[in-house]
């Protein structure tokens, strides 16, 4: 019994931690109103490694972790949707890269084009995009080797990681959530994905309970 109280208000305590983290526009519900399909982009990346490598094995490495986030998110949302838990539906990142590549618009030059440049290219009412910075590759793994102290105390930095949603037409933030990425995040890109969007699965601004609560309020 005692270890379930634990257990509780460690998870309250990191619940709380991540929603101090997330920033939602004072707009959002004027912004997105008819949003129906976000689009969600390879995330850029910075590797500092503390291997040796060439510009272009470290080039290749920050795009490879940037596409393994994108898959991440879809296979979370994709999870998540098929409960109904959505507003809105999410572009097929298959599809996403495909139509992204037509328009020669590649993960070296992404970060030129405006938000509301992608979402006319991908016919979409958002973007969702992110940045992150690593010191190891987080798509082979957090290391293993660390002792049950510093898993607890989430001693280890490896980096920060940042999910931020906008608006098609204005191009404006609507909503952003950033985290710590360390040995308590997650054993590889996926897990630390869907731990860090079901601590901020009642803050998520598409999530259908959310929504209601913020009707409910408005009425009140």
């Amino acid at each position: 019994m005692k270890y379930t109280i634990f257990y509780a208000f460690l998870f309250l305590g990191i619940s709380l931690s991540a929603q101090k983290n997330i920033y939602e526009s004072s707009k959002f519900d004027d912004l997105s109103l008819g949003h129906e399909v976000l689009a969600i982009m390879p995330f850029l990346t910075n590797l500092d490694l503390k291997d040796e490598v060439t510009k272009e094995e470290l080039a290749h490495r920050e795009e490879m972790e940037g596409y393994a986030v994108q898959n991440a998110l879809e296979t979370y949302f994709s999870k998540r949707k098929i409960k109904k838990k959505f507003s809105v539906d999410f572009q097929n990142i298959k599809n996403t890269n495909a139509i992204l590549a037509k328009n020669n618009i590649t993960y070296e030059n992404i970060d030129v084009y405006t938000i509301k440049e992608l979402s006319d290219i991908l016919a979409v009412d958002g973007i969702i995009s992110g940045n992150l910075d690593l010191n190891i590759l987080l798509s082979k793994g957090i290391p293993d080797d660390f002792s049950f102290l510093d898993y607890f105390l989430g001693d280890a930095n490896y980096g920060r990681i940042g999910i931020k949603i906008s608006d098609g037409i204005s191009g404006k933030l609507l909503w952003k959530y950033e985290k710590e990425i360390n040995k308590k995040s997650g054993k590889n890109t996926h897990d630390i994905i869907d731990r860090m969007m079901k601590l901020a699965a009642r803050k998520f601004p598409y999530d259908r309970e959310k929504r209601k609560d913020r009707k409910k309020g408005k009425k009140k």
